[in-house]
């Protein structure tokens, strides 16, 4: 069912998503973004037996579930029922890696955005290491510097 309704509805990535080609602080920075990739928890219910490697972070247990969004808000691809245990970077190179997945890779000169926790590869575009990145800590910054202005992009669109 996924690989039928889960997909882009430009597969090719052709056309600069509106929400950049209309917005002057993306653009031309970011024309060539198809979207964002990002993992997050869901809590699950399974076998007692099972549990141990269904526990997340916060104790209970979840699924960690990866998906990608386009800047329609539409998914594209979603890769779930890895154990809440499960590292983004391994959900990761199992989606991309496998063709079974039918993940769609950006074409040359795209990329999708991506956070910290995901691989520095071609395609997959991440922020600034050991600066600042969240919206919430350029509040109190005077003067940001090139680096975080780019993570303050990265992190807005």
């Amino acid at each position: 069912m996924a690989k039928n309704f889960i997909k882009p509805l430009d597969p090719e990535f052709a056309e600069i998503p509106p929400q950049i080609l209309h917005d002057r602080r993306y653009m031309p920075y970011f024309k060539d973004c198809i979207g964002a990739i990002d993992g997050t928890h869901i809590q699950a219910r399974v076998s007692v037996d099972e549990q141990i490697s269904y526990i997340g972070r916060k104790g209970l247990p979840t699924q960690n579930v990866m998906a990608a969004c386009d800047f329609h808000m539409c998914f594209t691809f979603v890769a779930a029922g890895w154990e809440g245990s499960a590292h983004d970077p391994r959900i990761f190179n199992d989606a991309t890696r496998r063709p079974k997945m039918n993940f769609l890779h950006p074409p040359n000169g795209k990329y999708y955005l991506v956070d910290s926790g995901y691989p520095t590869i071609r395609g997959f575009l991440r922020p600034y290491r050991e600066t600042k990145y969240h919206l919430s800590e350029f509040r109190l910054t005077k003067g940001p510097k090139e680096k975080e202005i780019f993570n303050k992009m990265h992190s807005s669109i």
